[in-house]
């Protein structure tokens, strides 16, 4: 088992089926529930005859892409409709102390019971999952060793998951470095490369996200221009109030993760973007999960569409 920090060869896969199709490197980005349009994405991809013959992704595109490319997606997508909002919880372990609110025990658990147990260097297809180095402060790429460590490891949000110490390293959310890993993708056999971008800019961003976390009482964020002083008179006004860790966190990761993702594109060029707005849901509504995948599979839809006229 290794990890490294430079583009490696993938498998090669196996021909494409037709003249038509063409072999994809993909990458999927992190972007928390909206992750789960990758499975739209990719199915539609699949329907026009496409090869997925590599895929580097980040947090929730490590998690979908891995399972992909052990070939169990439609498992993992009939299980996830099945999810509703009181069922996240059941997923969720807590931990003791202060690593991290939940531990991803029991979450890893179950996807490993619906996926089963694979190693990276097996898969039909080359993988790459990225995360963090906590400790060297580096982007690690993981394409060797157990699969759901790779996961695991891409997947620990600061805060709500607890890190997972892996190769004597101390590993977090991809996201934090590279919330859209396009540089594994860029040495492939592939004919283009694809990328699936879950930070997308929309004009209603900001509305939707206060909208959001107005549901069930949750109190919305208050305007990032207000002084301490000014937010506290405003809630005893009865104005904006100040959102509860889990909003503070996800909105925080959106917004670094926006940031960084535009960077990454303008540094890297992939053949395609497919883009997904960064206000089709928060992070952590994963119970949204047939409303998502259609959102991915139309996004795909269009962009493709548009690169044919």
């Amino acid at each position: 088992m290794s990890v490294e920090q430079a583009p490696t060869t993938g498998h090669a896969g196996t021909r494409r089926r037709d003249g038509k199709g063409k072999r994809i490197a993909l990458v999927l980005g992190s972007g928390g529930a909206r992750g789960l349009a990758h499975i739209g994405v990719i199915q539609h991809l699949e329907e026009l005859g496409h090869e997925i013959v590599y895929i580097s992704g980040c947090s929730m595109g490590a998690l979908v892409g891995g399972i992909y490319a052990a070939g169990q997606l439609e498992a993992y997508a009939e299980w996830a409709r099945k999810l509703e909002k009181r069922d996240m919880f059941s997923l969720l372990d807590l931990a003791f102390g202060w690593k991290g609110l939940f531990k991803g025990d029991r979450l890893m658990g179950v996807l490993k019971e619906l996926v089963g147990e694979h190693v990276i260097e097996d898969l039909p297809i080359g993988f790459t999952a990225v995360a963090t180095d906590l400790l060297e402060q580096r982007e690690i790429w993981l394409n060797k060793g157990p699969l759901f460590d790779a996961i695991r490891a891409s997947i620990a949000i600061p805060t709500v998951f607890t890190p997972h110490p892996y190769l004597g390293r101390v590993l977090v959310d991809g996201g934090l470095l590279n919330p859209i890993p396009i540089a594994p993708a860029l040495n492939q056999n592939a004919d283009m490369i694809i990328a699936v971008n879950l930070n997308a800019h929309s004009k209603r961003s900001r509305e939707r996200v206060t909208e959001l976390m107005h549901q069930d009482g949750e109190p919305a964020p208050g305007d990032g221009g207000a002084t301490a002083a000014d937010a506290a008179g405003e809630e005893e006004q009865g104005g904006p109030k100040v959102p509860g860790i889990l909003d503070v966190v996800t909105v925080s990761l959106d917004l670094m993760q926006n940031s960084i993702a535009r960077m990454k594109l303008a540094s890297y060029t992939p053949d395609l973007v497919i883009d997904v707005p960064r206000d089709a849901c928060l992070f952590y509504e994963f119970y949204r999960a047939e409303e998502m995948i259609a959102l991915g599979r139309e996004r795909a839809q269009e962009t493709l569409s548009r690169q044919q006229d």
